[in-house]
């Protein structure tokens, strides 16, 4: 059963996103990566996760695929709490920029994605990764399209 087979497509985005933050529920990918979500409110969402070596890449840091995603879930489930019953999102497009580097000495990084404007189809979102000093790691910038489910 996948994750909203298992929360309902009754709830809206916000519904599901609050329930998911309660209960610790996470996609697969989310599992994989041990990527937690924290907060869930109208078009703000919070996530962390804590880098480690095996996320490393050839060049002994972590690798931007994994900074990538954090992006891809804060942009993504900001918009997520906008949507109706019936209806979820898919991402269109997402523009990562990387301002430092993440070794397993970061510590927790934490994920904060909002929305910035958006209507009945589309919806545009912006997240920023920063260590536990606040000091910005990688920004991002997605639209993102409602679809009906």
């Amino acid at each position: 059963m996948n994750m909203l087979q298992q929360l309902g497509s009754h709830l809206s985005g916000l519904e599901q996103l609050k329930t998911m933050v309660e209960q610790d529920l996470r996609c697969g990918i989310g599992e994989t990566l041990d990527i937690k979500m924290l907060e869930a409110n109208e078009d703000h969402v919070v996530f962390e996760a804590i880098p480690d070596a095996h996320l490393y890449n050839p060049n002994n840091v972590v690798h931007g695929g994994f900074s990538a995603t954090m992006m891809d879930f804060a942009c993504g489930y900001a918009a997520l709490s906008r949507v109706g019953p019936g209806q979820s999102i898919s991402t269109v497009e997402i523009k990562v920029s990387y301002h430092r580097p993440i070794d397993k000495n970061t510590g927790p990084i934490r994920a904060e994605g909002r929305v910035l404007s958006g209507g009945r189809r589309m919806i545009f979102t912006e997240a920023r990764l920063t260590d536990g000093q606040g000091k910005l790691l990688v920004s991002a910038t997605s639209s993102v399209l409602v679809i009906d489910i």
